[in-house]
């Protein structure tokens, strides 16, 4: 079995027809019939039954087309690797990053490394700080856009404050400064539990001795504030958040108000060329 019969496999099973894939794959249709015949021969299964209008895949063969994809998906990473190995003018940078970095930090790196080193691509992945922990961990990311983690090499990029935001007419909303403890009585819309950024809050609110209540969740920051725009509570989020939607942002009181973002990376491993070049730039 070749892998060109596995993306020939998957052609078909994607556009449930033999001629049809023949033609887009560009080789004659017995070509493509006995690539077919081949793999199924090879694992003693039908993939396809025929049907008036062309094939569907059999329960079997929706076995061998997840194989596949994911055979494919992994020959395509182990090239990439591969390549990154061997050249960090154009290689392949696999970089994680927080939810909350999206609209602010990454664009702006990403434009600056892409004017030195243009060919070299990354491959991006947004999400939680514990996924990006465990994308670190398993090697599907070689860097990650988040807070300090332990064991891990550390690159400063962003000492960020978070601040208070409130409707526009809120009582708060023409105080310069606010403390925590003022909270006590209000709706707060906040990260779902689970996440990075929610500990954090949780941390702050539960240092002032207070747990107010929970009008709504949102894993997306942006989605907080305009939530709390609409009048729906008051949030803690990112200064760069603040006004977004026609809010008012506030100052915390208190020097701990405030969390560090940075790049990591393992160091119980080589990063490969591109990789490094990535870091070392971030970091120059």
């Amino acid at each position: 079995m070749m892998l060109r019969d596995l993306d020939w496999l998957l052609t078909v099973a994607d556009l449930e027809h033999v001629t049809d894939a023949a033609a887009v794959l560009g080789v004659p249709q017995p070509t493509l019939s006995r690539a077919i015949a081949r793999v199924e021969a090879e694992l003693g299964v039908r993939i396809f039954e025929r049907v008036p209008d062309g094939v569907r895949v059999t329960p079997a063969g929706e076995l061998v087309v997840t194989a596949a994809r994911e055979l494919g998906t992994r020959h395509t990473q182990l090239v990439d690797d591969l390549a990154s190995m061997l050249d960090p003018d154009a290689g392949v940078v696999r970089l994680a990053f927080l939810d909350s970095m999206a609209g602010l930090l990454v664009p702006r790196l990403l434009r600056d490394f892409h004017r030195v080193a243009p060919r070299v691509r990354l491959v991006l992945r947004q999400e939680p700080s514990r996924e990006i922990v465990d994308d670190l961990a398993t090697g599907a990311a070689d860097l990650a856009i988040t807070t300090r983690q332990d064991g891990l090499g550390w690159a400063p990029l962003l000492d960020e404050r978070e601040v208070l935001v409130v409707p526009a007419g809120h009582r708060l909303s023409g105080r310069k400064r606010v403390a925590l403890s003022e909270l006590a009585d209000e709706e707060l819309v906040m990260i779902p539990p689970g996440f990075g950024y929610r500990q954090l809050v949780d941390d702050l609110l539960r240092a002032a001795g207070i747990a107010p209540a929970i009008s709504f969740e949102s894993q997306d920051l942006a989605t907080i504030e305009g939530l709390v725009a609409a009048g729906l509570g008051i949030a803690i989020v990112p200064e760069h958040f603040a006004g977004a939607s026609g809010t008012v942002g506030i100052t915390l009181a208190g020097a701990s108000v405030r969390r560090s973002i940075g790049l990591v990376w393992r160091t119980d491993r080589e990063l490969s060329p591109a990789a490094a070049r990535f870091r070392d730039f971030v970091g120059s």
